[in-house]
């Protein structure tokens, strides 16, 4: 499974593709938190110019995933611990909006990408590693774009690349990836058949889930 799953097929500008793979690596941690950013060296491994690595950069910089200090350079952000309970505090009342508001709005394009979604993770191994962490991604990605609220979609996608990203630094520690992940169909089924009530109370049981394991092993 390729970045472009998770941003929505790699469309948009140059500088929306350097962004979506830049942020993949980081959120998946291929690119280590405090390891430096050299634009120029992404921007060949990208195939990219500098200009949009650049606009990306800036962009990773406001949703905090990576910090310039003058006359030092760029790196990725520390993973934050302790940042994990204010992290959580705003995906508990915006996760379930989230589902919510999916379940009541989601178009036919929007079902369709979801039921391809269910699919995947019928098939999904469960020892799928960084794919599974992609597929999770994927699915939350489907779910704030149907609910057709771009301001909305724009603030769970930064809060779930922060939460991911303190995920992927426990995986080895954390048995149950495959369960956690598993446990987007019921909340997709609930979507898919406009269950409003019951997807957001899945959405909220899966952030508290999330939180809890991540709080069991540190």
């Amino acid at each position: 499974m390729t970045s472009s799953t998770i941003a929505g097929q790699g469309h948009g500008t140059l500088a929306d593709q350097a962004y979506r793979s830049i942020s993949d690596r980081l959120v998946t941690l291929q690119i280590r938190p405090g390891e430096p950013i050299n634009d120029e060296r992404i921007a060949a491994e990208l195939g990219f110019g500098r200009t949009p690595v650049r606009e990306a950069l800036k962009r990773l910089e406001h949703e905090r995933l990576i910090v310039a200090y003058p006359r030092r350079g760029t790196f990725a952000t520390e993973v934050q611990i302790a940042d994990l309970g204010h992290i959580s505090e705003v995906r508990q009342q915006l996760e379930p909006l989230a589902a919510a508001l999916a379940a009541q709005r989601a178009g036919e394009s929007d079902r369709d990408a979801l039921n391809r979604l269910l699919a995947q993770l019928a098939d999904a191994s469960d020892d799928g590693g960084t794919d599974l962490i992609r597929l999770d991604m994927a699915v939350h990605r489907a779910i704030y774009a149907a609910t057709r609220n771009p301001y909305l979609e724009d603030t769970l996608v930064r809060y779930d690349n922060l939460a991911t990203r303190i995920w992927c630094l426990f995986t080895d520690r954390l048995p149950g990836l495959a369960g956690h992940v598993h446990e987007h169909g019921p909340l997709l089924r609930a979507i898919i058949d406009r269950d409003a009530e019951k997807a957001a109370a899945l959405a909220a049981g899966h952030v508290e889930g999330f939180e809890a394991a991540i709080r069991g092993v540190i």
